[in-house]
């Protein structure tokens, strides 16, 4: 840590976005920072949300490493590999919907003020450049603007819980 951080009781904002590119442009997944004044910083690509497990059911190995020229399985089975078929799970649609991400680390707030009115919810109607939420980040009340103009379809975020970098906030339907 440079100098310039250490003598400071609070990490300057740059300090972070600096971190935030070096990581981006790396292999390394995760970061985590500590003073011995007690201030931790936490930066990480995956996004993880506390108190929530995500369970993926993956496609059994053989069939994903299949060779080009093996018979494909009948239209909506899959081939297990030891000659017997199982149901294809439904494929996934396309989602048209845009995805708002977390810039940084913090603390979502979905409204201006504890029990004032949110800046949006599902079935509202945005635009480029509107606030759509506060994230709070050691101490700073950071506006989170629409990249995007069109109908919210998701709220995914929490009020007054944890966001990590990357981390998908709002769905945004673009034609909607």
């Amino acid at each position: 840590m440079d100098s310039a951080a250490q003598n400071h009781s609070m990490i300057d904002l740059r300090y972070v976005k600096k971190l935030i590119d070096i990581l981006d442009e790396s292999t390394v997944d995760s970061i985590e920072i500590s003073s011995d004044k007690g201030m931790k910083i936490r930066i990480s690509k995956s996004p993880t949300q506390r108190g929530t497990v995500q369970v993926a059911a993956p496609l059994p190995a053989l069939v994903a490493a299949a060779a080009p020229s093996r018979p494909t399985p009948s239209e909506g089975m899959l081939a297990l590999g030891d000659g017997t078929e199982a149901a294809r799970p439904p494929a996934a649609a396309v989602s048209s919907l845009l995805e708002v991400k977390s810039p940084m680390v913090g603390t979502f707030y979905g409204s201006p003020e504890p029990g004032a009115k949110p800046y949006i919810s599902v079935g509202s109607r945005v635009n480029k450049g509107q606030i759509l939420c506060i994230i709070e980040a050691m101490k700073i009340m950071n506006e989170i603007e629409s990249e995007y103009a069109g109908v919210v379809k998701e709220v995914v975020a929490t009020d007054a819980h944890p966001v990590e970098y990357g981390q998908v906030l709002f769905r945004i339907d673009p034609n909607g």
